[in-house]
């Protein structure tokens, strides 16, 4: 009797104390793959001083798409960002922290930051044009920063791919 009710303390006791878990960079790709970009951007002279840190990632955030630019809003980069918690990246960066480390604060502070994932990349060379949807096509032109300008029909699409094709993707010899 007296074992197990010393079993059920020790369960007890484990039981509260804090399991710490670091994230993985799968966990929060988005933001890792953001801050590492963003962090080799920065020459040396900026990367000591958060204010400069600041301003660079907000002019980072105007050219940014997609997932990126959903990162940049939820961390105030954007000028339509509702809060803004940049001092949590710049403090970071500015003692060199590694883009992990800095996600894994960000986490704390604004769960979203982390469920970003980014779209799955269709290969061109492999898949079959007519099979995909007007928007997966026209994802591909977006992300080669082209436009179709008087695409009406899906053929209209798969044309002005083909057309593009040979500048984007690169075929295997």
């Amino acid at each position: 009797m007296l074992r197990i009710e010393l079993v059920l303390v020790i369960i007890s006791v484990f039981s509260f104390l804090p399991f710490s878990h670091g994230l993985k960079e799968s966990d929060c790709e988005v933001c890792v793959k953001t801050v590492e970009k963003f962090a080799a951007s920065l020459d040396d002279a900026v990367k000591k001083d958060t204010k400069k840190i600041e301003d660079e990632f907000r002019l980072f955030c105007k050219t940014a798409k997609n997932k990126e630019q959903r990162f940049c809003y939820y961390l105030g980069g954007v000028e339509e960002s509702a809060t803004g918690i940049l001092s949590e990246l710049s403090k970071p960066l500015s003692w060199s922290m590694p883009a992990l480390k800095i996600c894994e604060k960000l986490k704390k502070k604004d769960a979203q930051v982390c469920d970003l994932r980014f779209d799955k990349q269709i290969d061109v060379n492999s898949v079959d044009l007519k099979k995909l949807k007007v928007k997966d096509l026209k994802k591909i032109l977006s992300d080669w920063d082209e436009s179709c300008d008087g695409c009406l029909e899906k053929s209209d699409y798969i044309k002005r791919i083909d057309e593009l094709k040979h500048k984007y993707v690169k075929t295997e010899l």
